[in-house]
């Protein structure tokens, strides 16, 4: 099943020379540029970096794949900017997702026309239709979108067609664009090797990919019902949970967290660390205000049968971030009128907790990723 295409409020408009617009395209939630200029081979990379960090969008009518190259002429002139960290971590934390943003927004500045279709009208331009079909759903008229934004649905469409390996399952999940992807696997291997409580029927509230229902299936848990309010991630699951052959065994719903009922087992890995989310794409990471860690504790105790769990899965990168602690934590456990039973944990293996020219590689190299265990007083 295919999304409906995500176009702005407003056309992108532009003069060239007369008036033209056509519709914005940006799954991520970006705005549209309000200053547009074309450009083509001719134009040099300082000049274009220059255009585009004063805010001035430039819609390409070159080669393509110039177009690829002077995005990461463009890319390296920032990255040669030094970045200057905070007094603490937190607020060097702070300064460096400000500035991960303006760079997003500078890069996001170079443009590509697409046709009625998928089509882009450009010297060797490659095939985008079935990538664009997934991410955006159809398209009827002519259309800009982000040269930037294009190479990520370019590579979530390969990341689709090839799967990502889960050995938990033995088998590979297959994400859709703007659905977290299961690539740090150490989450899933947690849940894969906790202890299971006796249950015969278990939620997974934010299923995402559907990864943790399938795992919960292959453990034998009889009846999952797994559940997100997004509807790339409800479809993304289903075809997970059919090509593993396991719909007989987890229904997928949608619902704000809990479904109706009771479970044995239920099981969350809600965003890891608390903030604004800027975009679709950073409501897999960030979770404004903890709403959604905050809502599944507090209507946790509601939702389980009388000896039941619950397995909260969560990164305490946002603790060595200052960010939140783990008293508050405790603290929302206790208030929601339940126990800590025990808490598994691991490191995780992620290229960004090796990468020491980070700016905040401490914080990285002393994450764990926990599964706290979790029941009624």
């Amino acid at each position: 099943m295919c999304p409906t295409v995500t176009a702005a409020p407003d056309n992108l408009q532009w003069n060239a020379p007369g008036p033209r617009q056509a519709a914005w395209l940006s799954a991520s939630g970006h705005p549209v540029p309000r200053r547009v200029v074309e450009a083509d081979d001719g134009m040099p990379a300082d000049t274009a970096y220059r255009l585009a960090c004063e805010g001035t969008a430039l819609l390409w009518r070159g080669d393509f794949q110039n177009a690829r190259q002077l995005l990461q002429a463009m890319a390296r002139r920032w990255d040669r900017k030094p970045f200057k960290p905070g007094e603490t971590i937190t607020q060097t934390f702070h300064l460096y997702r400000q500035a991960q943003l303006q760079r997003a927004r500078v890069l996001g500045m170079l443009l590509v026309p697409i046709e009625a279709g998928f089509a882009i009208p450009l010297r060797r331009a490659p095939d985008v239709r079935q990538a664009c079909r997934e991410a955006y759903g159809e398209l009827h008229s002519e259309a800009v979108v982000s040269l930037r934004e294009l190479q990520g649905v370019i590579g979530a469409h390969e990341w689709r067609k090839k799967g990502v390996p889960v050995p938990a399952l033995n088998a590979r999940i297959h994400p859709h664009y703007g659905v977290f992807s299961p690539v740090r696997g150490e989450y899933v291997e947690l849940v894969a090797q906790a202890p299971l409580p006796r249950a015969d029927c278990a939620f997974d509230i934010g299923t995402g990919t559907g990864v943790l229902a399938a795992v919960l299936a292959r453990r034998g848990v009889r009846r999952i019902i797994a559940t997100d309010t997004d509807e790339r991630a409800l479809a993304c699951a289903r075809e997970n949970i059919d090509r593993l052959g396991l719909a007989s065994r987890v229904r997928i719903e949608q619902a704000d967290l809990f479904p109706h009922g009771r479970a044995g087992l239920i099981v969350c890995n809600p965003p890891w660390v608390p903030g604004p989310a800027h975009g679709n794409l950073d409501r897999a990471v960030y979770d404004p205000d903890s709403r959604m860690l905050r809502g599944f504790l507090a209507g946790l105790a509601d939702h389980l049968e009388p000896d039941g769990e619950g397995w909260l899965i969560l990164s305490d990168l946002a603790e060595h971030l200052g960010l939140r602690s783990r008293a508050s934590l405790l603290d929302l456990v206790d208030r929601a009128g339940l126990r800590v039973i025990d808490r598994l944990e691991t490191r995780p293996r992620h290229p960004k907790a090796q990468a020491a020219a980070d700016p905040l590689h401490a914080a990285r190299l002393a994450e764990t990723t926990a599964l706290w265990r979790l029941a009624k007083h």
